[in-house]
């Protein structure tokens, strides 16, 4: 059995059982140093700028109040994280994660796709990058749709819930790289189906190592997990084991 690429959901926040913000810069620095497959990320857009956080609302893990997509960008810049980081850009991610891992971007808010095409196409030319280091993933499908004219040469990811009636065949329309699936929706017909198609299956959040097993045995692609130095020692268990 193939091993499990390494995913780190969120910048991978409970590293060695330390946790750091999700989604920042001292969570992701701190997983790329362990040699992870890919970083995930998600982003928000608010007036052009591309800010990477999960939640839509602020005050969890994010400072202030309110709605990020409506509010002023002033105010969202003003914020900080819990470990007193500003709020990260997109472009702070990248410049971060560079050639380093590959970077699956997330889409979250609305409205992202003018912004993410302008920000990867001036910083991949910038910096010599090629967009193969990038995946663009939703649970927005529109968007994703968008993607597909917007940055044609950058992979994407179709994220689903549950089980679809026609299982993995929205990612047709979509010419998805990856089936991104729920690790409490998942069955043999839905994997079996999405491998039919081509698509690789990556599976989100798994944390323990019985569903590492499960996933292993599956012949899932991947794994997204807030825990990637436990699924790396897994790995090498398997390997040597």
């Amino acid at each position: 059995m193939s091993s499990l690429k390494c995913i780190a959901h969120r910048g991978g926040p409970l590293i060695n059982n330390q946790p750091l913000p999700e989604n920042s810069l001292a969570a992701i620095a701190r997983a790329l140093d362990l040699g992870v497959y890919a970083i995930e990320i998600d982003i928000y857009q608010v007036e052009g700028e591309l800010f990477v956080t999960h939640d839509r609302r602020l005050g969890r893990v994010v400072s202030g109040q309110g709605i990020i997509t409506e509010l002023p960008l002033a105010y969202v810049r003003e914020q900080h994280l819990e470990n007193g980081e500003a709020l990260p850009t997109l472009n702070d991610v990248l410049a971060l994660v560079g050639d380093r891992a590959l970077l699956n971007i997330e889409i979250k808010g609305f409205n992202c796709v003018p912004a993410l095409q302008k920000i990867l196409t001036d910083f991949c030319h910038a910096h010599q990058i090629t967009f193969e280091q990038y995946i663009l993933s939703s649970f927005d499908h529109q968007q994703l749709y968008q993607c597909v004219k917007a940055l044609p040469q950058i992979r994407r990811g179709v994220l689903i819930e549950g089980i679809p009636l026609d299982y993995a065949q929205c990612c047709d329309a979509l010419r998805a790289y990856s089936f991104n699936t729920h690790l409490s929706f998942l069955s043999s017909a839905l994997l079996d189906d999405a491998r039919k198609r081509g698509l690789q299956n990556w599976v989100y959040t798994a944390n323990n190592e019985d569903d590492w097993n499960w996933l292993q045995c599956l012949g899932a692609n991947a794994v997204f997990t807030d825990k990637p130095d436990a699924l790396l020692a897994f790995n090498l268990q398997q390997r040597t084991s």
